[in-house]
């Protein structure tokens, strides 16, 4: 039995959803400048000099983009389920 349009309400799997991923991107945001200080410090003046100093800027510069990366896709992967979630859903849906 198909649920007529005014019969159905608001999916609460969407809403947590939404509270869920305005909450991750805002920790997001604070993840993806977590290394920014530390970096630029490294790569904007010669603070450290020598083999050792270049492989760790390298190795600061690569974790820096993975976990950049990572954290996009934790935004991304609840984009992509929010994307799925219906806005309403008939009642018996609607429960947890």
């Amino acid at each position: 039995m198909n649920s007529r349009p005014e019969d159905l309400v608001p999916n609460p799997r969407r809403q947590l959803l939404e509270q869920t991923l305005t909450k991750v991107r805002a920790r997001v945001a604070i993840l993806e400048t977590a290394l920014d200080p530390a970096h630029g410090r490294l790569t904007g003046r010669r603070t450290w000099v020598g083999p050792k100093a270049r492989t760790f800027t390298e190795d600061l510069t690569a974790r820096r983009v993975r976990l950049r990366q990572a954290a996009r896709a934790l935004v991304d992967a609840l984009e992509e389920e929010l994307r799925s979630a219906p806005a309403k859903v008939p009642p018996s849906a609607a429960r947890y």
